[in-house]
């Protein structure tokens, strides 16, 4: 009877009755569910890095009665048991780098070293500063990257034999 009814009234108000019904459907389910989103964000930072800026060197001695050869932070040159010759003495020195006020740990490989010259060798202890300020023992392991560098100051005592052979010795200072 409705269909009858409804047919009755003609074409058109069936198309209108079946929009109404399918805009209503279409809308009702929409309005039930919610919709947020947040942002993703990622900071890529600086990698720490350093690089050697000077090398260490005792400079050149003679032997006397053995003893040892200390150059400081700020490669200031004293010795014991040795004559002091005129040379290039300088403490080592390394820039690291990266993020303003990042904190970094440094490693200098061990608290001594050997410079050697074929079978002769001599004991290299080493002394750093973050400040250059002429220390003559101990080690820094930490630091901060005051707007964003800070140099590292290695020097070192060389402790010398009392027959120790004339050569030039090398060897190396790592920092980490």
């Amino acid at each position: 009877m409705f269909t009858q009814s409804i047919a009755a009234q003609g074409p058109r108000k069936l198309a209108l009755i079946a929009s109404i019904a399918l805009l209503g459907a279409a809308f009702s389910a929409p309005a039930l569910a919610a919709n947020t989103s947040a942002d993703a964000t990622a900071l890529v930072m600086t990698p720490i890095s350093i690089v050697k800026a000077t090398d260490l060197s005792f400079g050149k001695f003679a032997v006397t009665t053995g003893g040892s050869v200390t150059v400081n932070t700020s490669g200031v040159r004293s010795g014991s048991g040795v004559v002091l010759a005129s040379g290039s003495e300088s403490a080592a020195s390394f820039t690291v780098s990266g993020e303003e006020d990042a904190s970094f740990s440094i490693s200098l490989g061990g608290a001594s070293t050997t410079l050697s010259s074929g079978g002769n060798s001599m004991t290299l202890t080493f002394v750093s500063d973050l400040t250059g300020a002429n220390t003559t023992s101990g080690t820094v392991s930490t630091g901060t990257l005051t707007a964003g560098t800070q140099t590292l100051y290695v020097g070192g005592v060389l402790t010398v034999g009392a027959s120790q052979a004339a050569a030039e010795y090398t060897g190396s200072v790592s920092a980490t």
